[in-house]
């Protein structure tokens, strides 16, 4: 039985480790899924988690790319990451 991965991933009001923690298994997830894209919701906030975020995202062996969200899809509360193909 497969079971549905969410493109989106609420991280606002969790701490860093367990935001870095949660995105790793979302990231994994959105991978074995075969999803092109993710949307992370970080919030605004003071930026601690938006910086925490790029930091993973940027070493992470499954994503190819990411950006703040535009206009319309969040701003600077949200990260748009592109994942590598399963093929």
């Amino acid at each position: 039985m497969s079971q549905k991965v969410s493109q989106e991933l609420h991280l606002r009001r969790l701490t860093v480790d367990e935001a870095v923690f949660e995105l790793d298994r979302f990231l994994n997830a959105a991978f074995l899924a075969s999803l092109p894209q993710v949307r992370i919701v970080h919030g605004k906030g003071t930026g601690t988690l938006r910086q925490a975020v790029h930091q993973e995202l940027s070493k992470h062996l499954l994503v190819r790319s990411f950006r703040l969200g535009d206009f319309g899809e969040g701003g600077a509360g949200v990260t748009i990451g592109e994942l590598l193909s399963r093929t």
